[in-house]
């Protein structure tokens, strides 16, 4: 990962997040995840850009 990458990661890490995980998650469908944070998310482990 490059210094740019690693410093861009940082960046992200700090601003607040407004719009929740779920609403771009793969697994945003059916039963498919079953977190109690669905639908707000603002952190998921399981993330997974779909």
């Amino acid at each position: 990962m490059s210094f740019l990458q690693k410093l861009l990661n940082l960046f992200r890490g700090l601003a607040p997040r407004t719009r929740p995980l779920c609403d771009t998650c793969k697994y945003d469908y059916g039963n498919a995840c079953s977190r109690p944070e669905r639908p707000n998310a603002l952190k998921c482990p399981d993330y997974k850009r779909g």
